[in-house]
């Protein structure tokens, strides 16, 4: 069984492993229109990856973390590092990436794509496709309060 992790708003809940926010936006490993759910093999990592997208002075007051248990027979593939371009860790990532996460999508033969973080290039985040018969298979965990030192920002968070 492997644990993987994801850190949402709480508005959004209620379906955290989805894929609508990468269905409405895209993402570094897939273009909109693509659905598939970002999550992360570390709790650190999934509020990592999260983090970097936020506002410094203004912090979300209403953060979750979402855990979800994925059976070992759940099949994964992973990304093969040798084919990623030289520049696939900028800040922008390059357009030639979400080709990776839309062709996976597409063959939908697998659940999960391991792909290296841009943040901990020796960590894993995934990429689940919630259309493969596989994805029934992971069980979702309580959805909680997403609790984080307040010094990560500027400005102090106003919940707990």
């Amino acid at each position: 069984m492997k644990r993987i992790y994801r850190v949402l708003r709480e508005a959004f809940a209620s379906n955290p492993f989805d894929g609508e926010g990468a269905y409405r936006y895209g993402g570094r490993w897939s273009s909109p229109g693509v659905r598939l759910s970002y999550a992360s093999e570390h709790q650190s990592l999934a509020m990592l990856e999260y983090f970097v997208h936020l506002d410094k002075d203004e912090p979300p007051d209403d953060l979750v973390l979402a855990a979800a248990d994925v059976p070992e027979d759940v099949e994964a593939e992973e990304i093969d590092r040798t084919l990623l371009p030289d520049n696939w860790r900028d800040a922008a990532a390059p357009a030639e990436l979400a080709r990776f996460g839309d062709q996976f999508a597409k063959r939908g033969k697998r659940c999960l794509l391991w792909v290296p973080s841009v943040l901990a290039p020796n960590e894993n985040n995934c990429l689940l496709n919630p259309a493969t018969p596989d994805f029934r298979k992971i069980v979702v965990r309580a959805i909680e309060v997403l609790n984080y030192d307040s010094r990560m920002f500027r400005k102090a968070r106003r919940r707990h």
